[in-house]
């Protein structure tokens, strides 16, 4: 790659700028010289061509706008001079052959998770408090209060306050002084390593504005999506918080539990608050039936299990210029190395593979699910503009500052996260993911909503490319995210845990990189390493209300 531009695919029309390029620099690209007729910043694309009005501009090989004014060859291309196009698609899939990347690395690789009855992995041990509605969110908080610190579990706070100390000092008698150089100040680092229950990673709190009102189907879709986190190898037990006259009835969420996992075992507590005589009395019984629960579960201890038991969640948000150069194809050469392995990918953020539709269409193993991805784009786009709006609303202004301008383009570099494996199946929103190989999961691309739902539908690890920067993490899957650039790590390396700006600068390949961030996903999984947004607490958890989120 060179320093200073590159065109991704011969094919394309238009040129990305590695770094800041001056008015009247001399490019050359395939033996054709370009003289700039403006600054370029880096991340923004220049024509490599004259436009006329219509022309169709391509990148990354495929249509990604057109032409609404005259376009000059070295001119910037910017929304003021093009505008979104998409190529049509149709749900027929061609023979597509895959040539899968060199394993020999990882084939015998294996990483500590925790084994579950069902056949699953986890690579983590969480025990979740969950609200069947939002009337129950007031509880969650008092049985959070009531829970994480005293049992030793990262708190909102960044430190904690042992007032106990000095009454235990006072009691027995110690003197002012004694009781002045008492240690009460306990960070969090120090709070972790005082958990009461070594083999339990922490209490999840999954706190959400659902359950009632609304549509019928968004409290069925809130008890699948519930029932998707209760089953997911990262967790093991529950304690369910149901007002009682809800819509998202206790038995509608059993009974989805039963179709994900026919033969479910794990420890789930179920409390009814109209039932109870008092509010303290329902409070109480939650803490010891959690904690009996907790007991249980810290009996199990991670186990050697081979990397076909990742579950891995492709995620972007924040995304910039650099994102489908660097850091997504980095991710997608991961993911294909899992996938040769025996294991699971899966692809989400539906409006954002606008435009490369067809090629996913052609990589769908069977007919079936090349059908249900056409089917499932054109119901949601055509839900997207029932509102007033078009998946092409979809960059956000922070997209376009940073040289994203169409949503074809963003989906075209955004699709790299994905590979080049073949499509194994194609699932609705909180439908379980059953089969090893790259998946294809309806979201929407909004960050949080979409990491919600892999999760919800198995995924026990998730990578998150960015370009700008983000804090979003998720309750029961650890989140590591990826940036795209060497900037934006050296400015954000408290929530940052893997920087790809190394293959822009040319220190790193494609596939260089893929591995590493292979390498670093087995450690996480392990527990070697933890995630920026774990230490920061980042539990982001929105169920999405159907049609109404890009």
């Amino acid at each position: 790659m060179s320093k200073e531009f590159v065109q991704i695919d011969r094919r394309d029309n238009i040129i990305v700028a590695i770094t800041d390029l001056k008015e009247g620099s001399a490019i050359d690209i395939n033996g054709v010289n370009i003289i700039l007729k403006e600054n370029i910043k880096a991340k923004h694309k220049f024509a490599g061509q004259n436009f006329s009005i219509g022309d169709e501009i391509y990148m990354y090989g495929v249509l990604i706008g057109k032409a609404i004014k005259t376009i000059l060859s070295g001119c910037a291309i910017t929304i003021d001079n093009v505008k979104h196009a998409s190529s049509a698609y149709n749900s027929t899939n061609k023979n597509f052959k895959w040539n899968p990347p060199d394993i020999s690395n990882f084939k015998e690789r294996t990483f500590m998770g925790y084994h579950r009855e069902d056949g699953s992995v986890g690579t983590a041990n969480y025990w979740l408090i969950i609200p069947m509605v939002f009337c129950e969110n007031r509880n969650v908080d008092v049985l959070e209060a009531a829970l994480s610190e005293s049992l030793g579990y990262i708190t909102k706070k960044d430190f904690a306050v042992d007032t106990q100390a000095l009454i235990n000092k006072y009691n027995s008698g110690a003197s002012e002084e004694e009781i002045y150089t008492t240690s009460i100040i306990h960070t969090k680092d120090e709070i972790s390593k005082n958990r009461v229950f070594s083999n339990v990673d922490g209490i999840k709190f999954l706190k959400h504005d659902g359950g009632c009102g609304g549509v019928r189907q968004d409290s069925e879709a809130l008890c699948n999506l519930l029932a998707g986190y209760i089953t997911n190898s990262n967790v093991a037990g529950a304690t369910v918080l149901s007002l009682g006259c809800q819509n998202a009835e206790v038995v509608t969420l059993q009974k989805s539990i039963q179709q994900k996992d026919p033969n479910f075992s794990k420890p789930v507590v179920y409390l009814r608050q109209q039932n109870s005589r008092s509010e303290r009395e329902f409070i109480e019984e939650a803490v010891k039936r959690t904690f009996i629960g907790l007991i249980k579960v810290n009996k199990i201890e991670r186990k050697p299990a081979p990397l076909r038991n990742l579950v891995l969640g492709l995620e972007c948000g924040g995304s910039d210029g650099f994102s489908g150069i660097s850091a997504n194809p980095a991710l997608g050469y991961a993911s294909d190395i899992l996938v040769a392995l025996g294991g699971t990918t899966v692809l989400s953020e539906f409006p954002e593979l606008n435009g490369v539709e067809q090629e996913l269409i052609n990589r769908c193993e069977t007919e079936e699910s090349a059908k249900k991805f056409a089917a499932l784009m054109d119901s949601y786009s055509a839900a997207a503009q029932a509102v007033g709006s078009a998946f092409e609303n979809n960059p956000s202004p922070g997209n376009i500052k940073d040289g994203l301008i169409t949503d074809a383009m963003k989906s075209a570099g955004a699709a790299k996260k994905g590979g080049t494996s073949p499509v194994v199946d194609v699932l609705d929103y909180t439908e379980k993911i059953t089969k090893p190989g790259l998946n294809l999961l309806c979201t929407p691309g909004n960050d949080v909503e979409s990491t919600t739902g892999l999760a919800g539908s198995g995924c026990n690890i998730i990578v998150f490319t960015t370009g700008l920067g983000t804090p979003t993490g998720n309750p029961i899957a650890p989140v590591l995210k990826l940036s795209s650039n060497t900037h934006l790590y050296e400015k954000m390396k408290d929530i940052i845990d893997i920087n790809a700006g190394t293959v822009i600068s040319g220190e790193d390949s494609i596939e260089s990189m893929g591995e590493k961030i292979l390498e670093y996903m087995i450690a996480t999984a392990s527990g070697e390493l933890v995630a920026k947004a774990v230490v920061k607490g980042q539990n982001d958890f929105i169920p999405w209300k159907r049609g109404i989120s890009l």
